[in-house]
């Protein structure tokens, strides 16, 4: 099934670890084979990375973007997960943990990075209620 990206102008994208920067006008990209894509608003600067779920998601993307280098961001990937599961006593966000840590076993890290998400929306949702 193809994939249809729709890039805004001057928007950017990964695919298959390249960058891509989009025109100055609204352009539709059709991916027609399996690649790995990630949209601007999907990619997490390192600096950016300042919450135990945003440091969860990270390694995550990294080991889609950098493709042959998986191994490398694995152990940090499985540190964060560990530390986030340990401080959490909520059973949908336990099961969140697992789920992600199998779609990364599986190399299924665009579903891991969604489920992530899962993780940051929890964690906000958190702090803001403390605050």
């Amino acid at each position: 099934m193809a994939l249809k990206l729709t890039l805004k102008p001057n928007e950017k994208a990964i695919v298959n670890g390249a960058v891509i920067v989009n025109g100055e006008r609204r352009a539709a990209i059709t991916i027609v084979n399996n690649a790995h894509v990630l949209r601007e608003r999907d990619i997490l600067q390192p600096e950016d990375a300042t919450t135990p779920a945003r440091r969860i998601y990270l390694p995550i993307m990294m080991m889609l973007i950098e493709q042959g280098d998986r191994a490398a961001h694995y152990p940090e990937f499985e540190k964060r997960l560990t530390q986030f599961a340990a401080a959490v006593s909520d059973l949908e966000m336990l099961k969140t943990c697992a789920q992600i840590a199998a779609k990364v076993a599986n190399d299924d890290f665009y579903k891991a990075l969604r489920l992530c998400r899962e993780l940051i929306e929890f964690e906000q949702e958190k702090l803001d209620h403390v605050a």
